[in-house]
């Protein structure tokens, strides 16, 4: 079962717009630096139950207080214990909130990912990968941490593919 550390029904740091923030638990990357180190282990926060999920998908519907969308980051949402978990996760949110978009923060660099992994790509709109590399560190970038990061606009690369 994925264990989560902090659920924020209402966020306007983590992505574009007010949204919905999950931080879950686990990250083999452990990068020099990291901001959130007690999402390390496996074993740290709490369960991430299904009533948790009613939840969030609730907040996600919710009318009074506009969501753009659902951003998963850690730890690392795609570290192989959590990809079960978040790949039906994103697949529900696909689902039962068609309008929203969804955006993944992983220490993963995309070409590393496996199968399983990039199984979780084909539900989410923006990828953000790569390790957080202290000396690469720069405060004025949008949305990352380090240089070496890259945005993935996974949206676009579809429209591309399907043209």
């Amino acid at each position: 079962m994925m264990r989560i550390h902090r659920y924020y029904d209402v966020d306007v740091v983590n992505g574009p717009g007010t949204r919905c923030t999950l931080f879950v638990a686990g990250c083999e990357h452990q990068c020099r630096g990291c901001y959130n180190q007690s999402t390390w282990r496996l074993d740290s926060g709490t369960p991430f139950t299904l009533e948790m999920e009613e939840r969030l998908i609730a907040d996600l519907q919710d009318t009074r207080i506009r969501r753009q969308g659902l951003s998963l980051s850690g730890g690392d949402p795609l570290h192989p214990h959590n990809v079960p978990c978040i790949r039906r996760l994103v697949k529900r949110v696909r689902s039962a909130c068609p309008d929203k978009d969804i955006w993944l923060w992983t220490g993963y660099q995309r070409a590393e990912l496996n199968c399983a992994q990039r199984e979780v790509l084909t539900y989410i709109d923006v990828l953000i990968d790569g390790r957080f590399i202290e000396a690469e560190k720069d405060a004025t970038l949008l949305w990352r941490g380090s240089r070496n990061q890259i945005i993935w606009d996974l949206r676009q690369e579809r429209i591309e593919r399907a043209i």
